[in-house]
């Protein structure tokens, strides 16, 4: 089978975390950094030294003359740096973990681009240590599906001096994700939120990776009510220097869009999100229903079977579920009889091994075999199979009425779901308090109305090219306008 080039280099950048910060957005948080006149700058993951080389640059520009430190695990990027004469002997960098080096007392200035590593690529020694790093410090664990990034800005923070200041760029799921709420209630009661900068898609500072990236400007001191919330619209902007260098000053920025906001409603909006105008007497999709990812096989090559595939290894159908894999794998509004009879005959799967935590013993001997063929190819050990007990445990959902396409760079909709097919991660599930047939389908149609789906882009992460993601809890944040609600009848129908 052929693998493509990139893909592996993806992989690869993937499971160390390592994506460069371009030095237009690298200089801009120096310059934030540098205007509280700290004597030493710290990066806890130097990487190839992007921030070590802006540091210089700006404080040469600053006339200030700033002592560098750093942390790095990663020696072969800590040579390149050596090499390209980025990183000088006058440079204190250790090649040490930054998350668990006892060394480090506090520091007065920090700017980093964390690694970037999602849960599921995490060992279970290394989630239990950062679990009990972030009880040590917030006084309460975060939830398993925090990605590595996060334990980075919470140690952070704790080691930030009172005035010294920290900028760190992040995926938006740092102010999004299911431990967001614990996270930041710490942060804001803590800290000074002083400002998050975020960008439009065309200016994203990695257009090649599939991150909403956004800048948080934090410094140690009595915390506020208010903060300034700025977007980016044009990548390689100076202003964004000009801005974070006037300590979030100045305001008349063409380039970049400018908010002064409350903390208060910043996190009940969301804060990669622009200020919400809308209505607090607005219905969201909360109101009416509630939402799951789909499911995540772990392995779709060895869980996902055509009819002729069970077949042949004598499965029956039993064990399995009806499922829809990809959002082009429905053409239209709604799943049928006909869409599943039409991906079989194009040969795509479209039954799920659906199986429980019966024991191999109590299987068929052509079950028992074929599971027996997925220990051999190491299924057992892969991240998020290994979570499983027993391994082959299925994800279980309920086939949900309706399902939603959110991810993508067109046709992002929601669909009926018609022959209660199970999705897994390429959708949504919609799951309506009231169960009727006819109010899931007004509900459908009231979330398909143009003046519904103009608002998912408040919810939604933007990433480059124009693609967009909504996760659950942001979906049901989703406002359904009034007049819609009152179009399908269907505030009537929950009262």
């Amino acid at each position: 089978m052929k693998v493509n080039s990139n893909w592996i280099k993806r992989e690869q950048l993937r499971e160390k975390g390592q994506f460069w910060t371009p030095d237009w957005v690298a200089e801009a948080m120096v310059a934030y950094v540098l205007k509280g006149k700290s004597p030493a700058i710290f990066d806890p993951s130097v990487g190839e030294g992007a921030f070590i080389q802006a540091i210089k640059r700006v404080a040469l520009e600053f006339n200030h003359n700033v002592e560098i430190l750093g942390r790095e695990i990663d020696n072969t990027v800590l040579e390149k740096a050596r090499e390209k004469k980025i990183i000088n002997s006058a440079d204190k960098i250790e090649l040490k973990d930054f998350l668990f080096d006892e060394t480090i007392s506090s520091l007065s200035a920090i700017v980093a681009n964390p690694p970037y590593i999602r849960h599921h690529r995490l060992d279970e020694n290394l989630k239990k240590k950062i679990k009990h790093l972030a009880k040590e410090i917030i006084g309460k664990p975060l939830d398993g599906r925090t990605g590595y990034h996060v334990y980075f800005l919470i140690r952070a923070l704790s080691l930030l001096e009172k005035g010294g200041r920290l900028a760190f760029i992040v995926p938006s799921d740092t102010v999004e994700g299911i431990f967001a709420k614990d996270l930041w209630y710490w942060i804001v009661h803590h800290f000074y939120l002083d400002g998050i900068v975020t960008f439009t898609p065309e200016a994203t500072p990695f257009p090649t990776v599939d991150i909403n990236p956004i800048i948080l400007l934090i410094r140690n001191d009595i915390s506020s009510s208010c903060f300034r919330w700025g977007r980016c619209k044009k990548a390689e902007t100076p202003q964004l220097k000009q801005w974070l260098g006037s300590d979030l000053k100045e305001s008349l920025k063409l380039d970049i869009e400018i908010f002064e906001r409350e903390i208060e409603e910043a996190l009940r909006s969301g804060l990669s999100h622009p200020p919400s105008k809308i209505n607090e007497d607005c219905h969201t999709l909360a109101d009416f229903a509630f939402t799951q990812r789909g499911i995540a096989t772990g392995n779709n090559d060895f869980f996902l079977f055509t009819p002729e595939e069970a077949q042949q290894v004598e499965l029956s159908l039993d064990y399995f579920r009806p499922f829809i894999g990809r959002t082009r794998d429905v053409s239209d509004d709604e799943i049928t009889l006909e869409t599943i009879q039409h991906l079989q005959a194009k040969k795509r799967p479209t039954l799920l091994l659906y199986l429980g935590k019966e024991s191999t013993e109590t299987f068929p001997i052509s079950l028992q075999q074929y599971l027996k063929k997925g220990e051999e190819l190491g299924l057992p050990l892969k991240p998020l199979i290994s979570q499983r007990k027993p391994w082959y445990k299925m994800e279980k959902r309920n086939p949900p009425p309706i399902l939603f396409a959110y991810l993508g760079r067109r046709n992002i909709r929601f669909i009926r779901n018609r022959v209660d097919v199970v999705p897994l991660t390429g959708f949504l599930c919609i799951y309506p308090y009231n169960k009727e047939p006819a109010f899931a389908d007004k509900l459908w149609q009231a979330l398909n109305h143009p003046d519904t789906s103009a608002n998912l882009s408040r919810v939604a992460k933007s990433y480059g090219g124009g693609a967009m993601k909504v996760e659950p809890r942001a979906l049901e944040k989703l406002v359904i306008p009034t007049h819609v609600l009152q179009l399908f009848n269907i505030k009537m129908m929950i009262e």
